[in-house]
């Protein structure tokens, strides 16, 4: 019996490099996402060329002007995503497979990737997802057309919201870093 369960405790713990393919995979939509981001960026730069044309007409400027922020907005979603998929494949590998050395004795890596635990892991997605939803937001604010008083109460409502949350995670991740120092 001590063999067929030593045997199966090696098979459990082996198992733990099927995470190398979320890893792999998680890389690759990271660099498709910066790729794909990059090109949105490159789009805004060629509209920026067509706001200069003194011929434009101001609500057409009012109109390329908004898509131009729309599209830096919808750049920067993108990216974060792309973001959080780094860092999702950096946690899962330091979790399962082991450290990365490079990682650990970088002085800018080990402040925002060094992951050790799932809550560590799971606080930096969480506040990568918080930022991607503020983003979002924001851009969808951009987009909508205020006509009624409503319209703006539900605005200010979303923003509060925003806020209360940002001040939420800012005073649980203060009272975390008090109890390391405690």
């Amino acid at each position: 019996m001590k063999l067929f369960e030593r045997l199966f405790e090696g098979f459990l713990w082996n198992s733990r490099w099927i995470t190398i393919l979320p890893v792999f995979f998680s890389v690759l939509i990271a660099f498709g996402l910066f790729l794909l981001a990059t090109v949105d960026v490159i789009g805004v730069l060629v509209r920026l060329t067509d706001y200069i044309d003194p011929s434009l007409t101001e609500a057409a400027r009012s109109a390329l002007q908004s898509s131009i922020i729309s599209g830096v907005v919808g750049a920067i979603d993108v990216y974060l995503i792309a973001a959080l998929m780094l860092i999702f494949a950096i946690g899962l590998y330091e979790l399962f497979i082991g450290k990365v050395d490079v990682l650990e004795n970088s002085e800018f890596g080990s402040r925002l990737l060094l992951i050790k635990t799932f809550d560590d892991l799971k606080d930096r997605l969480a506040s990568v997802v918080q930022v991607v939803l503020i983003v979002k937001f924001f851009q969808i604010a951009l987009a909508l057309k205020y006509q009624t008083v409503l319209d703006l109460f539900l605005l200010g409502v979303g923003i509060t919201l925003i806020g209360a949350s940002l001040f939420l995670t800012s005073k649980k991740k203060a009272s975390a870093a008090d109890d390391k120092d405690a």
